[in-house]
């Protein structure tokens, strides 16, 4: 059956799918994320980090079997429309466009922090215009340039591993101190989830997979089991390797537990892995928003100019240019670990939405048992609501301007009388 000329082209393989997955999460937050988690929970870091890959489980599988259902462009966007109605649609929608909107604005001044301090913003605005230019390609150049970077970032991340091992190990850095209480636990759970955050990013490409049913399911949870032992190893060797403290200190947490031991010389490999890692979360992040935004468009709950695919490639153009402006915008006035806290808020919002929609599939709809998307809804609250202040604040702000935004939008669309 030939596909409508607006629909997207359904290029991507398994092999695709799991790589993109593994580009998406295995960026700039395993170089970042570990100082504020550490100074957080100190060698609780890892019990953190097991509570966020647990909320990340429960968020991957509900977001595997709801895009089998749902092959198309949107992700919990159209999950929570179809499943829990148009509002909770939306509000989904709108926390990952404008969540992630401030995360690529943070991982744009990461990249540039790493390239070029003293040019960072003009550095990362260039970055973002070359991510999106690739994006407008097409998405198997996406996939062709993930697999590149997923390639880089891991060698980097094992020569991490391997100059952290190299130094004199103390087991003693691993003690059981609460540098502010159990609370700490909870916190660094939440930032160490923007770290994973990127493995639904398959489902906003739903509609570019090929056999959607089968291969989604399937690459959600491989890309996320691999990142989680791969995060694992690097935290663990750089807490023996330096501990809590001076992980926590270190604006570069990884590079310092290298520069400790006797291969210091290796700590520039780490930064090039680190920038690497940023520009791949650009190039996977533009892509997700920009297909949710097509997908809003079509609803007419944003402007239907974005509601527009090109020709040729494919792919929603003027989507990802008008993403990549904001973004830009964004990088000339943004603080960054105040979009990371914002970002955080807005995505478990949003992925509590995709959890609270998985628990209403039925019978052969379901593939995982419903209390794992209960426990997916209820921890995404807990972590939404342990992050700093300043981050929850301005998340609940999010969410009152969607709302108002939703009503508007819905009062112009009613019909008179």
């Amino acid at each position: 059956m030939t596909r409508p000329a607006h629909s997207l082209a359904r290029r991507l393989t398994l092999g695709d799918a799991v790589v993109i997955g593994l580009g998406a999460m295995i960026g700039a937050g395993v170089f970042a994320a570990p100082g504020p988690a550490a100074a957080a929970a100190g060698s609780w870091l890892l019990l953190g980090l097991g509570l966020a890959a647990l909320v990340a489980y429960a968020n991957a599988t509900s977001s595997a079997q709801l895009a089998a259902l749902y092959p198309e462009a949107g992700g919990t966007y159209v999950y929570a429309r179809e499943r829990l109605g148009s509002y909770w649609g939306f509000l989904a929608g709108w926390s990952f466009v404008v969540g992630k909107t401030a995360s690529l604005a943070a991982m744009a001044l990461t990249f540039g922090a790493y390239v070029a301090p003293s040019a960072a913003r003009p550095v990362a605005i260039g970055a973002v215009a070359v991510m999106a230019a690739v994006n407008v390609m097409g998405v198997e150049k996406t996939a062709r340039l993930s697999r590149v970077i997923v390639a880089l970032v891991l060698a980097a991340l094992a020569v991490a591993v391997a100059g952290s091992l190299a130094g004199d190990l103390d087991p003693a850095n691993l003690d059981a101190s609460l540098p502010v209480g159990p609370f700490g636990v909870l916190q660094a759970g939440g930032l160490l989830f923007f770290a994973f955050a990127g493995y639904a990013r398959l489902a906003t490409l739903g509609e570019e997979v090929v056999d959607p049913t089968v291969t989604i399911p399937k690459a959600i949870p491989r890309a996320l089991g691999i990142v989680v032992v791969v995060y694992a190893v690097v935290l663990t060797t750089a807490l023996v390797a330096v501990g809590p403290e001076a992980l926590a200190s270190a604006p570069a947490p990884l590079v310092a537990a290298v520069e400790a031991g006797p291969l210091a010389g290796l700590a520039p490999l780490v930064r090039a892995g680190a920038a690497v890692a940023t520009a791949g979360v650009l190039l996977s992040l533009l892509a997700g928003v920009s297909r949710t935004a097509l997908s809003m468009a079509r609803r007419g709950e944003l402007p239907r100019v974005f509601d527009a695919v090109h020709a040729r490639r494919r792919t929603p153009y003027r989507a990802e240019i008008a993403a990549a402006v904001i973004v830009s915008v964004l990088v000339l006035v943004a603080d960054l670990r105040g979009a990371i806290g914002f970002s955080s808020f807005a995505i478990l919002t949003y992925y509590a939405l995709a959890n609270a929609s998985a628990f209403t599939l039925q019978g052969a709809e379901r593939r995982w048992p419903r209390w794992l998307a209960a426990l997916g809804v209820g921890l995404c609250i807990l972590l939404a609501f342990s992050l700093p202040q300043v981050a929850v604040i301005g998340g609940l702000v999010l969410l009152a301007v969607g709302s108002a935004v939703w009503s508007v939008a819905r009062a112009r669309r009613r019909p008179p009388g």
